[in-house]
């Protein structure tokens, strides 16, 4: 129903919107369509890989990954976390994502600014950000 790549910024919508709204009355969920954004902004707090969102014929499957080095990433890894930071930072409408953000979502030493220009690099190669 909605590219994974858009989870972070698109509006809520439902399979089923009898059995959304129920569970709106009953608490278990919201209808604001924030639930990804929260959970993409705590995995930058600490400093987990970004999640992986992958579709199927008849369901999608998120992967939530264990804290790991940055040199333990891959570039598949890297990018894809430097796209959700990207877009975190842009719908906060607080600061466009520079080297040091990306530094500090990495935690990637000031002196080793290159690393981060690299893959922002190959996220721009990829089509994955813009300037």
């Amino acid at each position: 129903m909605i590219d994974t790549e858009r989870f972070i910024d698109h509006p809520p919508r439902s399979r089923n919107e009898d059995v959304a709204s129920l569970m709106r009355r009953l608490g278990f969920c919201e209808e604001s369509g924030s639930g990804i954004d929260r959970a993409l902004t705590l995995v930058e707090l600490y400093q987990l890989p970004a999640p992986k969102f992958e579709t199927y014929d008849e369901f999608t499957k998120t992967t939530l990954f264990a804290s790991k080095l940055l040199k333990d990433m891959s570039e598949e890894d890297k990018i894809r976390a430097c796209y959700q930071h990207c877009v975190l930072l842009y719908l906060k409408g607080e600061e466009k994502m520079q080297n040091a953000s990306l530094r500090k979502r990495f935690n990637i030493s000031e002196k080793n600014y290159s690393m981060a220009s690299r893959i922002i690099k190959i996220s721009i190669e990829r089509g994955k950000i813009k300037l």
